[in-house]
């Protein structure tokens, strides 16, 4: 993979990983729930799901779009088309809070938390719905699919790292101050920009040659 077209991918990484969903929702409610230290064990086990993901999308992905540039076309606009919905959807949401305080009882183990995070993870269908869509742009079909696979993991398992870790912070430092209707209404729109901005920036690749 190409420098330029890594940091490509490296910038829609950041920002499909900090446009919030079921993910960062599960992050930041072990955040509010367990606190950072604990909680943060929900965002291996989220880890752990993208790359299996990765797996299951990477085992059929190569043939797919080496078939015809029509399939990939296809796979491209609809992955645009749903990250531009999910960021109209996400700006009109309502102005409510997005994590509610629980009493979970007894405390859960760190094993727990981490197979929370991988079967939210691992059995989404938008999860495989974003590689979809984002995954065919910057291969090269010229090259090995394997480094290109094991680059794009690396990428995505080092901004979720960060991301999640950031998302678990706010929970449990933070964002239980956030409840006023304003400031929900702030939060959504900024996300809901980020889902349009990484729709928009989809659509300016192109398949390689």
């Amino acid at each position: 993979m190409d420098f330029s077209v890594w940091l490509g991918f490296f910038a829609a990484s950041w920002a499909i990983s900090l446009s919030p969903g079921a993910g960062a929702i599960a992050a930041m409610s072990s955040g509010l729930n367990h606190g950072f230290r604990r909680g943060y064990f929900t965002t291996l086990g989220l880890v752990l799901g993208i790359l299996t993901q990765i797996l299951l999308v990477g085992v059929g992905l190569g043939a797919l779009i080496a078939a015809s540039s029509l399939g990939f076309a296809i796979v491209k606009w609809a992955g645009v088309a749903y990250l531009i919905w999910m960021g109209v959807q996400q700006w009109r949401a309502p102005a409510k809070p997005l994590v509610a305080e629980q009493d979970e009882g007894p405390q859960v183990t760190r094993r727990q938390l981490v197979l929370r995070g991988w079967m939210l993870n691992a059995v989404n269908p938008k999860g495989t719905v974003f590689l979809l869509a984002v995954m065919p742009q910057f291969l090269n079909l010229k090259h090995a699919l394997l480094p290109q696979y094991l680059t794009i993991s690396a990428t995505l398992v080092f901004t979720d790292l960060v991301v999640m870790a950031g998302y678990t912070a706010l929970a449990a430092k933070v964002l239980k101050a956030l409840r006023s209707p304003q400031q929900i209404k702030l939060m959504n729109r900024t996300f809901g920009g980020l889902f349009i901005g990484a729709g928009l920036l989809l659509s300016a690749f192109k398949r390689q040659a």
